[in-house]
């Protein structure tokens, strides 16, 4: 695959913060960077040089690295799958802000061969990922923070972390949101990604893209269309009319409301602003607080927002590729349409959503909500 100079200078620093997610491979160059520790926080760290470095491979450090990398709204790990899950994923973290050199060696445990990586909407192949990562990453510094969110049902895992970016000795924080989902190959292969969701498709998407071949791109365009020409079932039944690709065994005793709760809001958006309005004060609590874009928001702030979007543009949500339920949280990834008013052209995309449940007068009510 030959990769010109325009084509890494097109790819956006935004898209290489999602890239360089905990189940990716790439570089690092030596610097100090501020890594953020909490949303409002951050340390300075060394990043090891990749002479020095060496990886870590063990399922029996978890506590060790669960003390360096926390998650800050824990959920419960309860089976031996989801243990070994947790391990990789904090092992990540941990490889990667000690360099290229102990990246590189995870990354040929973290995958196979057949592994594949969703990066902003771009389905690639192993080797496409690992050449995006190694053609955009020398232009940067990303480490890994804390998790906001790790939630593991079954064979997959969500995740909501904290990153600091480094370019040309500027420093920026940011997140980032990534669905995996794990298979464990037995010995000697381990736990290991079969695929990976990093962020959902954006204006990145075009520069992203140029790492398929030609025959990847008429592929995924085709996908694209077979989503915007989705037809909602015609059911009362919610769960039969926004059903859930993958779906997983749910970790809390809230489940049942809280599914329950997303479905409702999924068709009360489809039927427009008012029914969607009215319905929000069953779904949120009055003081909750939204955060789409970088941006938190009141409830108030947030129906404005969706009030002036729906002059010009009709989304409408289709069905989930995940709904992952555990402890008071849901991650949610879907798939939805847009529409211009104006110009009547449809288009297809998929946003990621982590929300925090709890329980108010004898219902569930979301309190905090963060959106991509």
């Amino acid at each position: 695959m030959r990769i010109n100079i325009k084509q890494i200078t097109a790819i956006t620093v935004m898209t290489v913060a999602v890239i360089a997610a905990v189940t990716g491979c790439g570089s690092a160059p030596e610097s100090t960077v501020q890594t953020s520790k909490t949303a409002k926080t951050a340390t300075t760290v060394p990043v090891t040089t990749a002479a020095s470095a060496d990886f870590v491979n063990s399922y029996d450090n978890t506590a060790e690295l669960s003390a360096k990398y926390p998650v800050m709204n824990p959920t419960p790990v309860n089976t031996e799958l989801g243990g070994k899950i947790q391990n990789r994923l904090l092992s990540g973290f941990e490889n990667w802000n000690r360099g290229y050199e102990a990246w590189k060696a995870w990354g040929d445990i973290l995958y196979t061969k057949d592994s594949i990586y969703n990066v902003h909407g771009v389905r690639l192949t192993l080797p496409e990922y690992q050449a995006s990562m190694n053609a955009t990453l020398g232009q940067l510094n990303i480490q890994m923070g804390n998790f906001e969110n790790m939630i593991i049902c079954d064979d997959w895992a969500a995740i909501h972390y904290d990153i600091s970016t480094t370019v040309k000795g500027k420093t920026s924080l940011g997140s980032v949101m990534e669905f995996v989902h794990f298979k464990d190959y037995g010995d000697p292969l381990g736990v290991r990604v079969k695929e990976g969701w990093g962020g959902p498709k954006d204006s990145s998407f075009e520069s992203m893209s140029m790492f398929q071949t030609e025959e990847e791109k008429k592929t995924q365009q085709e996908a694209l269309k077979e989503t915007a020409d989705y037809q909602i079932p015609d059911t009362d039944d919610l769960e039969k009319k926004y059903p859930v690709k993958n779906p997983t065994k749910d970790n809390s005793s809230m489940a049942d409301g809280i599914r329950k709760a997303i479905l409702e809001d999924f068709d009360s958006w489809n039927q427009g602003y008012d029914q969607w309005s009215a319905n929000a004060d069953n779904f949120y609590t009055s003081n909750a607080v939204l955060t789409a874009g970088g941006k938190a928001m009141t409830l108030d702030e947030f129906r404005t927002s969706v009030k002036e979007t729906d002059k010009s543009t009709d989304t409408r949500k289709l069905y989930f590729d995940n709904m992952l339920i555990s402890g008071d949280w849901a991650a949610i990834h879907y798939r939805y349409t847009s529409e211009d008013l104006t110009t009547k052209e449809k288009t297809a995309g998929d946003a990621m959503q982590f929300l925090h449940f709890v329980k108010e007068d004898n219902q569930v009510r979301v309190d905090k909500s963060w959106a991509k």
